[in-house]
């Protein structure tokens, strides 16, 4: 075992899960949150078969948050496109905030990317011991 095992490792179960995840949803996709209750009142949750109706068609996309998706992204790519810019502690709050956007208020979000940036800097700094500009040139550190 090298020192790259467990990134390799991680990697490929990640990779398989996110197969397993786009397979499940290509296969059996699931009704919308709201489909999901007219469904059951009217009996067609559990109906094998028959023709079914345009307005009865599932609609893949129509179960999926567009609001959490997107702030999440956004923090994936304002993290990687800043970080050597601004540096781990911006970058990592900046990134922080957005992604805690996805699901709650401000002052909430605030917290948990402070928290983030405490936790980084912690897990990297101090007990990883890798050598990371805290701050970087855009900021003139």
């Amino acid at each position: 075992m090298g020192p790259g095992y467990v990134p390799l490792a991680l990697g490929a179960v990640l990779a398989v899960l996110g197969v397993a995840t786009v397979v499940k949803a290509y296969v059996a996709p699931d009704l919308a949150p709201e489909e999901v209750s007219t469904a059951v009142e009217d009996g067609r949750a559990s109906d094998g078969g028959g023709a079914a109706e345009p307005e009865d068609a599932v609609r893949p996309l129509a179960g999926i948050k567009w609001r959490p998706l997107l702030f999440v992204m956004a923090g994936i790519v304002f993290f990687a496109y800043t970080v050597d810019g601004l540096g781990l502690l911006p970058a990592s709050f900046g990134a922080g905030l957005l992604a805690a956007l996805a699901g709650s208020r401000l002052p909430r979000a605030l917290l948990v990317s402070a928290g983030l940036t405490v936790a980084s800097y912690i897990i990297f700094v101090v007990l990883l011991q890798l050598r990371l500009s805290l701050v970087g040139d855009w900021l003139g550190g």
